[in-house]
């Protein structure tokens, strides 16, 4: 299947309509509804690492409680204590 209309197209009806949401239809049935997208003002995006040294990672992160979790995974009960 080939697209009748490419992305400049598409780029040029949301300009037209100035914003507004619309709707594309193909054989008079609405198949999609445009709307913007609303971007609060002063936003800020969220970044990578913008807790660094505000928490600290135990070294055993990754092995901590593997024995409960192991139990877990072949039926035995487990009942959680505090770490």
């Amino acid at each position: 299947m080939k697209p009748r209309h490419t992305f400049p197209d598409s780029s040029r009806a949301v300009d037209a309509v100035d914003g507004e949401p619309f709707v594309i239809a193909r054989a008079g049935k609405p198949l999609v509804r445009i709307v913007s997208i609303e971007v609060r003002e002063g936003a800020e995006a969220r970044r990578t690492g913008f807790m660094a040294g505000e928490i600290s990672v135990p070294g055993d992160f990754d092995r901590m409680r593997s024995a409960e979790i192991e139990a877990m995974f072949e039926g035995d009960e487990v009942t959680l204590r505090d770490a």
